[in-house]
């Protein structure tokens, strides 16, 4: 093991609404759904989990949502000063829940984001792409495959994040090749065990400052225990989460944030075609969803005319295939 026996994996799980953070939680620390707490589908506020994952102890902060249409400045900068404060001094890598079934421009620009906020090497050598909502894969296909054939926009992101990514939805040693590559990042950075830049160091002074009044009003007769400092810990970083960080001119100025999907319209047809081809046979369903989308996106008659013709062209294609098989 990298880090030592001592130290706890900090982690921050990032992802846009429905990208599967809550799932990720409980598959890392092998909690059921209800053992996760009172908190709602929807993870509003950044959230603090402590637990074991494959034999190392592991703090896993979950952000609130800063980057989507939904969100306004104000709340922008509390959640991510939020994060920021309850992963101080911080993390050993950040993990980005990117679900395998929607456009990736939401994640594409939040890593911008990061980037712009917390500095290049936050992505290029501490992300760690998690992919989610796999039941995309054929029974026979790997994720490895889907990336190169179908989406290369994920491939982008992938060779930006340093070619680190991984899913929790297959295998039952995920998990534990999860921890191995976050070690691999935790060792890998320059000697320093877990990220920092002058954010996080500005934030962990905040912490400390706040712990150290903390335990001063506590004092008494009776000696603070172990316990009693990590209350104080954890009740630091919850006040200190309103940082002075500028975040504005990171977003676009039209108030509407990082978007995370298409016009809803497109969305809707999106989510349709992508239904409707999962019931066909597996040869012929990506070309005729093929079809539809160009059918889709080029729009008018000619679209239309392109889209049978590709659709069609590509089935064809793949019923031969078929009989050559047989």
């Amino acid at each position: 093991m990298s880090t030592s026996a001592a130290e706890v994996l900090r982690l921050v799980l990032l992802g846009r609404e429905g990208a599967g953070k809550r799932t990720a939680v409980c598959s890392i620390l092998g909690l059921q759904d209800s053992e996760q707490g009172t908190e709602p589908p929807v993870i509003l506020e950044s959230s603090k989990h402590r637990g074991e994952a494959a034999g190392r102890q592991v703090e896993l902060v979950s952000s609130g949502l800063w980057f989507g249409s939904g969100c306004d400045p104000d709340e922008r900068r509390r959640h991510i000063s939020s994060f920021i404060s309850r992963s101080s001094p911080g993390p050993h890598a950040f993990l980005l829940c990117i679900p395998l079934n929607q456009p990736s421009d939401g994640e594409a620009a939040a890593l911008q984001v990061l980037e712009k906020l917390l500095g290049s090497s936050a992505i290029r050598t501490r992300t760690i792409l998690l992919f989610t909502h796999t039941e995309e894969l054929d029974q026979d296909e790997t994720l490895e495959g889907f990336l190169v054939t179908w989406r290369k926009d994920l491939l982008e992101l992938v060779e930006k994040c340093g070619e680190r990514y991984h899913t929790l939805e297959r295998g039952l040693k995920a998990v534990e090749e999860l921890m191995e590559k976050v070690e691999q990042v935790a060792s890998s950075d320059s000697g320093e065990k877990h990220f920092s830049c002058d954010l996080y160091r500005e934030a962990e002074e905040k912490v400390r400052r706040m712990q150290e009044e903390m335990v001063q009003q506590r004092k008494g007769d009776e000696e603070i225990t172990e316990e009693d400092m990590l209350e104080v810990r954890d009740e630091a970083e919850r006040s200190a989460g309103d940082l002075d960080v500028e975040v504005d001119h990171l977003f676009p100025s039209d108030g509407c944030g990082v978007s995370t999907a298409p016009p809803c319209f497109l969305w809707r047809l999106w989510e349709k075609l992508s239904g409707w081809a999962r019931w066909l046979p597996t040869v012929v369903r990506r070309e005729a969803l093929l079809g539809a989308l160009v059918g889709l996106f080029v729009g008018g008659p000619v679209g239309g005319m392109m889209g049978a013709t590709v659709g069609s062209v590509a089935t064809e294609v793949g019923k031969r295939r078929t009989q050559k098989t047989k």
